[in-house]
């Protein structure tokens, strides 16, 4: 996605790099108006698929943490329900406490460094999309801006 929204920026800036300078004027240029419209109507079009992405990213991530949640509280209850089958004598008791307790910690741990997984990918990828969105946003900018100072009405 990102690569189409790549290749038609590139392509209107090369057309205005190509456009021929009108007379008199080493600034403004000729660009067909209607080539430049299409380009820009693609980027329009593609845009808000990057935009899903980054929304698809986000609710994975979500999804990803909530089984995270989900898998560290079935550790839990595992735990605790252990406990309780092995309450007959103290040492018992006690040696099961102990067991639940590292199991109930590795589950947070596990589910902390899956969350900061998640979320570290998650910001990594949000932050490409919005590097690229805004990439293209500049370059369609700077490309109004010359297509307005053209003199083309």
């Amino acid at each position: 996605m990102v690569a189409v929204l790549e290749e038609l920026v590139n392509s209107l800036y090369d057309m205005v790099q190509e456009a021929r300078s009108v007379p008199l004027s080493a600034e403004k240029c000729m660009i067909d108006r209607e080539k430049a419209l299409d380009i820009l109507d693609e980027i329009r079009t593609n845009m808000p698929k990057d935009l899903e992405m980054a929304r698809a990213i986000v609710e994975k991530r979500n999804d990803m943490i909530e089984a995270g949640k989900k898998e560290a509280e079935d550790l839990r209850k595992k735990a605790e329900e252990y406990v309780r089958k092995t309450v007959n004598e103290s040492a018992i008791v006690a040696a099961a406490q102990q067991q639940a307790d590292e199991i109930v910690s590795t589950a947070e741990n596990q589910a902390n460094q899956l969350r900061s997984a998640v979320s570290s990918y998650c910001t990594n990828k949000l932050n490409e999309t919005e590097n690229c969105a805004a990439t293209a946003l500049e370059e369609i900018r700077k490309c109004r801006a010359q297509f307005e100072n053209s003199g083309i009405k």
